[in-house]
């Protein structure tokens, strides 16, 4: 038998027809394996515009009914630029101060073990659950001059309470959690053998440092300087026990808006609100570009 009478006669093609349209999803819809996006959505936008949207919007909204020259004699006055000065000027010493000592005791809790560990890890957390107005007060306790360190150091012509000091001080003891507990889990995944290698390479512990260490902790201690500042610009119950309160010498700028309030000059507090919120928001955009910088080229 050939091969013609072997196989089987073929049918003939269907005739061509119209196919059928394609079915056009939705831009901002997909197929997800996870349920519950636009329920999630929702929620989520719900309660930012609740808390954070709306009310920043309400502070922007009572300083436009002043006029531009009122805007900038009530945000911009000599008073307010000192309280700008200290608040802006201490925050980012205090985040300083909490960049290099908190990565330093995050390091000596993750690669460490001593004795007491569990106690100081609690007491990193302690900021965080303490209210700041008992804060404010124990420290002012502790530095005034008649303190246990304050009469100590007065001797010694060193004053720390009712100073820029004493607030600097104030803002280092609240933002160190934020810097610890942000590096701590980038440090724990950064395996000791990475450390070994390089000095099985010859590296010695400051290149190690250098080169190996501070890059890999560089977007996340960056974060921790970001939540250590917005957190030093905010503060307002542990900075006025200690820091005195004097106009254009130790007067941070939450307690010059309290005081326009207090006055009835709402719309002068909310200038001088504006000014911080747009400030901060700056620094914050500086630093998230930064972090992508990092992220991209490190």
């Amino acid at each position: 038998m050939t091969a013609e009478t072997i196989s089987a006669p073929r049918s003939p093609a269907p005739p061509a027809g119209p196919r059928p349209p394609a079915v056009r999803r939705p831009l901002f819809r997909r197929r997800s394996a996870i349920p519950g996006f636009g329920l999630t959505l929702g929620v989520t936008l719900t309660i930012l515009s609740l808390i954070v949207l709306i009310p920043l919007s309400a502070v922007a909204i009572k300083a436009s009914s002043l006029s531009p020259a009122q805007f900038l004699a009530a945000a911009f006055s000599e008073r307010a630029v000192a309280a700008y000065r200290l608040t802006f000027g201490a925050a980012f010493v205090a985040a300083v101060i909490n960049g290099v000592f908190g990565v330093l005791t995050t390091w000596a809790l993750v690669r460490y073990d001593f004795p007491g560990k569990a106690v100081v890890n609690a007491l990193v957390d302690l900021p965080f659950a303490l209210p700041t107005a008992v804060a404010g007060i124990a420290l002012a306790t502790l530095y005034a001059p008649n303190g246990w360190i304050g009469q100590v150091l007065t001797p010694l012509g060193i004053k720390v309470a009712y100073n820029p000091v004493g607030v600097t001080i104030a803002l280092t003891f609240i933002g160190l959690p934020f810097v610890v507990r942000t590096l701590e889990p980038v440090m724990r995944d950064l395996s000791a053998d990475v450390e070994e290698a390089a000095a099985s390479l010859g590296a010695g512990r400051l290149a190690t440092i250098v080169r190996i260490i501070l890059p890999a902790l560089g977007p996340a201690w960056l974060t921790g300087f970001a939540l250590a500042f917005a957190r030093g610009v905010g503060e307002y119950g542990s900075v006025i026990f200690i820091a005195g309160n004097m106009p254009y010498k130790s007067e941070i700028a939450p307690l010059l808006i309290i005081i326009q309030l207090e006055q009835f000059e709402y719309a002068n507090a909310a200038a001088i609100a504006l000014v911080m919120l747009g400030v901060s928001f700056l620094m914050l955009l500086v630093i998230n570009a930064v972090q992508a910088w990092a992220r991209r080229f490190a």
